[in-house]
């Protein structure tokens, strides 16, 4: 078993959105808690705050303060997911900000990511953001065919999306994603390839590509009263429902398929199973995840790792407040909870998180637990391929593989 480490990353969710999308299942506030006379989003920033530094107290404690020459570096990351965290003020963003550089330490070339909506009303301020330090957008475009947008419940028009990049390349941002989705309810594969081509003519550096997922997180037991995610609204399910009728694996395959080809013929790096992007442009935060590094998360539902423990914070939000910015008394940390997988399960874990990115596995790591007893099954299903990097013999997913990746992972665990 690995000792627990300081993070090399932060996560801060910013939950509150316009209005929630039918096919949504993050811990997500929208219209009135998130604009009006009944807005809580001040009250929200200043729980945030409380929890950073909260959160910087027991590191210190356990690990001692940031230091450039060890052994708690700062952070070479720092995500601001959502929700809708462009909805934020730049002055707030910078308040924020500021207690992670003084409690947390942030690397001079750290990457600050912050996610936004690409609507007029919804992408905010890029110019402030840069000044409080965001280097990387997300822009969650998911379509740039009108019609899809609309069947997504998204506020915003292939014109906005445009747009928004135009604004952050003005405004200095040196890097923006942008979020598509397809196997979405009408699409078709010729639909797909103009979004694809439409998404390239904007010259982003990063594109993430998602299959849309109709989970029902309270099927699976995550909405209870300490679960991450929130309860799925009537009206929402039912969209899910009828949805779920008008997709289609084989479909999805050959978008999945095409979307790869493509990119790989434009020079794109396809280093996660979702993930391309050009050159030094690759999610330096998200790759904490896939290489199972330590990271710190404050917010509701948010997530945090220390290579040992695995911690969230509950979704609700009144719970949450009430903590950290209650009437009377000092903060406390929020309500949640926690798991430690034993050795096996880390070890299948690491394993599954490895062979989502391009580089896969050395080939040492392929003949132990748990890979060894379905590698022979996975070659010959055409689901691995041995290659050589560097003049390291590694096992990866193939195409194939990637898009059965859920059975193979299913093996392992």
């Amino acid at each position: 078993m690995s000792n627990p480490s300081p993070p090399v990353a932060l996560y801060i969710h910013l939950p509150f959105c316009v209005a929630r999308c039918p096919y949504c299942d993050f811990t997500v506030y929208a219209g009135a808690d998130a604009r009006g006379p009944r807005a809580r989003t001040e009250r929200m920033y200043r729980a945030i705050a409380a929890e950073l530094e909260l959160r910087a107290d027991a590191l210190a404690a356990r690990f001692g303060d940031p230091d450039p020459s060890g052994p708690r570096l700062p952070l070479g990351s720092v995500y601001f997911g959502g929700g809708t965290p462009s909805l934020i003020s730049g002055e707030w963003l910078e308040r924020l900000m500021a207690i992670v550089r003084r409690r947390f330490g942030v690397a001079v070339d750290a990457e600050v990511t912050l996610e936004a909506n690409p609507g007029p009303d919804e992408r905010g301020d890029p110019a402030a953001f840069r000044r409080a330090g965001v280097t990387r957008i997300s822009f969650g475009a998911q379509s740039l065919d009108a019609g899809e947008l609309r069947r997504l419940g998204r506020r915003h028009s292939p014109g906005d999306v445009a747009t928004a990049v135009a604004e952050a390349r003005a405004a200095g941002i040196g890097s923006i994603n942008l979020d598509l989705l397809y196997d979405v309810p009408g699409q078709t594969l010729a639909g797909w390839q103009t979004t694809l081509n439409a998404a390239l003519e904007l010259s982003p550096d990063h594109l993430s590509l998602y299959a849309l997922t109709l989970d029902d997180p309270e099927a699976e037991g995550l909405a209870g009263s300490g679960g991450d995610h929130l309860p799925t609204p009537p009206g929402a399910r039912r969209w899910r429902e009828r949805a779920r009728l008008e997709q289609d694996d084989d479909r999805a395959a050959d978008q999945y398929g095409l979307a790869a080809g493509l990119l790989a013929g434009r020079g794109w790096r396809g280093y996660e199973i979702s993930n391309w992007a050009r050159p030094d442009h690759e999610s330096r935060h998200n790759l904490v995840y896939w290489r199972r590094e330590p990271y710190e998360a404050v917010g509701p539902g948010a997530h945090a790792f220390d290579g040992v423990v695995r911690r969230w914070s509950a979704a609700a939000m009144p719970p949450y407040l009430a903590a950290l910015d209650p009437e009377t008394g000092p903060a406390s940390l929020p309500p949640g909870g926690s798991e430690t997988l034993d050795e096996v399960a880390a070890a299948a874990e690491q394993v599954i998180l490895a062979l989502r990115l391009d580089r896969g596995v050395p080939l040492e790591l392929a003949g132990q637990p748990p890979l060894a007893a379905a590698r022979g099954w996975a070659e010959s299903a055409g689901l691995l391929e041995l290659f050589d990097l560097d003049g390291e013999p590694r096992l990866r997913l193939t195409l194939r593989g990637r898009l059965l990746s859920n059975e193979l992972f299913g093996r392992l665990v």
